[in-house]
């Protein structure tokens, strides 16, 4: 009669893997996380951990069930205006996606309309929804370029983004002051003299030097 092969640690978890870990909640993984690091995920500081995280990441990560477009489109005004309009210093908070640390930063956001003009709040709420995925700060500059882009055709879009990444400052080379600055420049704004103008009205501080 045939004996039953007896299974390695190693196989049973590769095995697991393969099945994915869909099984278990997401705390029930948080708990294991914390076991891993060295900690007890049952004394009281931590007991609460694993739903805190899970509740956190689902707010850190809710643009992925928003829709860009529709929001845009929810705001659009037809006006005769062709000149630059801009928003800037919109704050912005998302995750990096190699490390699942935090980046944060300021976003400028411009465009020339030509036959529509988008609500102001709405490109603050676009930058929201992009930058509540797991992204990387050169997709999210372009993300939010593209979606204006699409919403209204204008004569143009330039997005810029200065951002410190919390990936490089508490681990790796461990700079503290350093930051990235990313842009995406469309249609007029690939021009030199459009494009020197928005940059210049971005470094303007506003009254009183704020």
């Amino acid at each position: 009669m045939a004996q039953p092969i007896a299974l390695s640690k190693q196989v049973h978890q590769e095995a697991a893997i393969d099945q994915g870990l869909s099984g278990f909640s997401t705390k029930e993984m948080v708990h294991e996380i914390l076991h891993r690091l060295g900690e007890d995920p049952d004394r009281a500081g931590l007991l609460a951990t694993p739903a805190r995280v899970e509740k956190s990441m689902a707010f850190l990560t809710k643009g992925y069930d928003e829709n860009p477009t529709g929001i845009l489109r929810g705001a659009l005004f037809d006006e005769d205006y062709d000149e630059m309009v801009i928003v800037k210093d919109i704050e912005v908070f998302s995750l990096c996606e190699h490390h699942l640390l935090p980046f944060f930063g300021k976003v400028h956001v411009a465009y020339v309309p030509k036959g529509k003009v988008i609500g102001l709040s709405k490109i603050p709420r676009l930058v929201e929804v992009f930058s509540r995925r797991l992204q990387i700060q050169e997709r999210l500059t372009r993300q939010i370029a593209d979606a204006i882009q699409d919403a209204i055709a204008p004569q143009g879009v330039g997005v810029v983004i200065e951002a410190r990444h919390l990936c490089m400052m508490m681990r790796g080379i461990e700079k503290q002051h350093s930051s990235t600055v990313t842009s995406a420049m469309l249609g007029c704004f690939r021009q030199k003299e459009t494009r020197l103008e928005f940059l210049s009205l971005v470094r303007q501080q506003g009254a009183g030097g704020q």
